[in-house]
């Protein structure tokens, strides 16, 4: 019978460090990178145990990669490819001590260093619109879990009947890149504290050349001239109705926007209709827009609608985050110091990831960073992390290395305009929901129309 034999080097940290690695995500959260925030936080070990503090910020990492397993399996999965090297077998009280030792301060510094819009050239498709940087804010629910401790911190939602949820809530908000989705900052705690509240804290990340996307419930004026006091531009929903603040009419543009203040920020307005026509039929809807971008010849309204659109990225984040590496789980930590330790542990994964990503798109000339799959990207680190593969960067620089050979490999096509119903795709309830709600989703073709400013300064378009 003929026999193949594959024999390969496994280089990894020498001694007790050795377990500490994340396969090839290593490279984009090196030893030195994690030393420094231990270092920063006062949370370098004494003396070398069999858990020192740098491999259980890997194993912590290890652990958002591996979510459906507990944190024992996770160790196990980052000592299977040390090839016979001696490794600590420690238990599963012993892991919980040591994160708990650790504390939530080092993955803190460490998302610190890593957070930020991914290095791509200006002339990535995709990733800017005309010079700017596309970035979008939006807020989000996870669930922790149902402990004492954490519902000292966080509280479920309330219900009628039913008594409410059955777990607690956390809130995070995140301002993410449009074009390569990697997180910018994020800010999060209870659910009882809005979105708009935590949002302000994420502004000293905006800089001048990003424009900012937001949904109607950032749109008002005291957010936007601190947006606007930063440098960065935006392009905000707002809304109307009897009850909104007025846009008087300074000046007409040519396009039917017109200009106008809003929290003492000079700013255009924007009124359109726009139209989605699929195989199922039409719908129309008005929309107001404002932003910083004044002129329309070089941003005409119709482009500025559209380039709405991208808001949607964040959502598209969120569901990498909560379904595809968490698969819609409850998060692990049973205190809200363990929460704390958890959501930036699974920041900092998420953002190495999108990382690889982004460097293996970058070797392919004109690939828009959509068509990378994070599902291939996911399931080929994990791959990388129990072969305990390349962990250190080899001689040749290789930005694709064996995450981006297997993304791409498997490239998406470019996206289409596809538009599905806003319906809950997943009910809570084992039983069905009432009715018949249509859940496909059709291609589609969209129209914008550009509504004249109002002869007076009404409050709705």
């Amino acid at each position: 019978m003929d026999q193949s034999v594959i024999s390969r080097a496994v280089r990894v940290a020498g001694g007790r460090f050795a377990p500490g690695h994340l396969g090839e995500l290593t490279q984009q959260v090196p030893f030195e990178m994690v030393d420094a925030a231990l270092a920063e936080t006062c949370r370098l070990q004494r003396r070398v145990r069999d858990l020192p503090a740098r491999v259980v910020v890997y194993l912590l990492l290890a652990g958002c990669l591996f979510a459906e397993l507990g944190y024992g399996r996770v160790w196990d999965r980052m000592v299977a490819g040390l090839g016979g090297l001696p490794a600590a077998r420690p238990t599963e009280g012993a892991l919980r001590q040591a994160r708990a030792r650790l504390g939530p301060e080092p993955l803190r510094a460490l998302f610190a260093l890593l957070k930020g819009p991914a290095a791509m050239p200006a002339a990535t498709a995709g990733v800017r619109w005309k010079g700017l940087l596309p970035v979008a804010v939006d807020g989000t629910i996870m669930t922790v879990a149902d402990t004492a401790a954490n519902l000292a911190v966080y509280s479920r939602q309330k219900g009628g009947r039913t008594g409410g949820s059955g777990y607690p809530f956390l809130r995070l908000v995140a301002l993410v890149s449009c074009g390569t989705r990697s997180v910018i900052d994020a800010a999060f705690g209870p659910a009882s504290t809005g979105e708009t509240t935590y949002a302000p804290c994420l502004l000293g990340s905006l800089r001048p050349g990003m424009l900012l996307l937001a949904d109607r419930g950032f749109g008002y004026g005291i957010l936007a001239s601190r947006v606007a006091a930063t440098g960065a531009g935006f392009l905000l929903r707002v809304r109307t109705g009897a009850s909104t603040a007025r846009f008087p009419v300074m000046e007409r543009c040519p396009d039917g926007s017109w200009l106008s203040l809003l929290g003492g920020v000079r700013v255009r307005v924007i009124d359109a209709q726009v139209t989605i026509t699929t195989g199922a039929g039409s719908t129309a809807g008005r929309s107001r827009l404002v932003t910083t971008l004044l002129d329309p010849a070089a941003y005409p309204a119709a482009e500025l609608v559209a380039l709405y659109r991208q808001r949607w990225e964040v959502e598209t984040a969120y569901f990498e985050l909560k379904s595809t590496i968490l698969g819609g789980r409850v998060l692990r930590a049973r205190t809200p110091a363990g929460v704390d330790q958890e959501v930036h542990a699974l920041l900092v994964a998420y953002q190495a990831l999108r990382a690889a990503m982004a460097d293996a798109t970058l070797t392919v000339p004109g690939a828009d960073p959509d068509r990378a799959s994070f599902s291939i990207a996911l399931d080929a680190a994990r791959d990388q992390v129990i072969l305990a593969a390349g962990i250190f960067a080899g001689p040749a620089t290789d930005l694709a290395g064996r995450i981006g050979e297997r993304v791409l490999a498997q490239l998406m096509p470019a996206r289409r305009l596809r538009t599905s119903p806003r319906v809950v795709k997943r009910a809570i309830s084992k039983y069905n929901a009432r009715g018949n709600p249509d859940r496909a989703t059709r291609k589609a073709n969209i129209a914008i129309t550009i509504c004249s400013a109002p002869s007076t300064d009404d409050r709705a378009p």
